[in-house]
């Protein structure tokens, strides 16, 4: 009795499975079909289609799939509505404070070279001692 039950719990996980791989797993037709347009005849429709390997129409699908999508129109309305007019830019400009880390974190430790960089003003500005950044000369 426990044999043919071990049996019968196998042979119904195993028709789970079929019907989990079936419904969710397997790739139909239809489903690739979804993604292409049909905008009418192909736009290159006279080209040979030989089939070495099938490259040829491949590249053919390919061709006559992105010329479909060149033909596109968006609507541009959106950006007239006042939902979209009333959005504003909240972006945070970072500025990175100097001790970001090594130079070379791939380096091994002591082989770092720091090299410090004196800025380079543009006149009329100066360069500042203490602070090291430049700055504009006061009047006199």
């Amino acid at each position: 009795m426990p044999k043919t039950k071990n049996i019968i719990i196998f042979i119904a996980i195993a028709v789970v499975f079929v019907l989990i791989y079936i419904f969710y797993i397997k790739t139909t037709t239809s489903d690739k079909s979804a993604l292409v347009s049909s905008g009418g005849t192909p736009a290159v429709s006279s080209v040979p289609a030989r089939n070495t390997n099938g490259a040829m129409a491949k590249n053919q699908d390919f061709l006559s799939l992105l010329l479909n999508v060149k033909s596109i129109k968006l609507d541009s309305t959106i950006f007239d509505d006042p939902a979209f007019l009333s959005l504003y830019d909240s972006s945070i400009t970072l500025t990175p404070d100097g001790t970001e880390g090594r130079v070379n974190p791939f380096a091994p430790l002591g082989a770092d070279v720091v090299v410090a960089v004196t800025p380079t003003c543009i006149l009329p500005q100066v360069l500042d001692a203490e602070t090291n950044t430049c700055i504009n000369p006061p009047l006199n």
